[in-house]
């Protein structure tokens, strides 16, 4: 299994097909595993997928200190270090970047950051804004401990997490990672997101009502909007055939547009 070491902790990742790279961020409970519908779509078509588990996620390493990262104000910008260091290890410059939920934080961030290194960036279930804090938010949608999960929730995060399932659960549950622990607020940044972004979002989410996604897309200068027809939150898992096309579909729409304005002719003026 691949790992490479990253700020001094194992990082887990996983590399699928040959072309243009495609790199998948998981959403805030989940690893690489959730990808397993998606990757194969898009490595069939000529990409190059990598999926990672961000640190403390999955396989990679919490870190002694994971609670003071993943509570303070230093995850998001640690979060984009992490990305960057793992693009420039597996030599890749320019990428399409897709974001989870929680992904979509870190795509948003990495995009503004790095805008020369981005050709686009897909978000799906992307929360935009909060209305209350985020330990409020969590505090009345999901279970408050990993003993309260009904049955297969719980084997679920074993299987992403396995022996850090219920440490990970308890903690992610009482605190928002990229969301923050207080109010969260994407709109100021999404100006600044200069490469095309699609957004994706389901109608029948019970996490984030579709408003949330109408919002991104409007506050975004190059944004594009899916929205699932009765879907749930977890488009990846109930969707994963349109997700799949409907990524693919932006990014080649995206591409084609970048060869029409390559093989314009060039126009001097005297």
């Amino acid at each position: 299994m691949p790992f490479e070491k990253i700020n001094n902790l194992q990082v887990y990742y996983e590399v699928h097909g040959e072309g243009e790279a495609i790199i998948l961020m998981h959403h805030g409970f989940g690893c690489t595993k959730i990808w397993k519908d998606i990757y194969p779509r898009l490595a069939a078509q000529g990409y190059k997928v990598v999926a990672y588990d961000r640190r403390g996620f999955g396989r990679s390493e919490r870190g002694d200190d994971f609670p003071d990262f993943y509570e303070t104000d230093r995850y998001r910008p640690e979060s984009v270090e992490e990305l960057r260091i793992l693009k420039e290890i597996l030599g890749i410059k320019e990428c399409h970047l897709v974001g989870q939920c929680e992904g979509g934080v870190v795509g948003v961030d990495y995009a503004v950051k790095y805008p020369r290194e981005v050709k686009t960036l897909t978000v799906a279930s992307t929360q935009c804004y909060g209305e209350v804090t985020m330990v409020e938010f969590n505090a009345t949608k999901f279970a408050a401990r990993f003993t309260d999960l009904e049955p297969t929730l719980k084997a679920r995060m074993v299987e992403w997490h396995r022996e850090k399932a219920e440490i990970n659960y308890n903690q992610f549950v009482k605190y928002g990672g990229a969301y923050g622990v207080e109010y969260f607020n994407l709109r100021p940044a999404l100006p600044l997101v200069a490469c095309p972004t699609l957004v994706i979002y389901p109608d029948r989410s019970s996490i984030f009502r579709v408003e949330q996604g109408v919002t991104f897309y409007r506050h975004l200068p190059r944004g594009e909007l899916a929205v699932f027809p009765k879907c749930g939150h977890n488009t990846y898992d109930q969707r994963p055939e349109d997700y799949a096309r409907t990524v693919l579909d932006f990014i080649m729409r995206h591409k084609d547009r970048e060869d029409q304005q390559d093989s314009l002719p060039v126009t001097c003026l005297a």
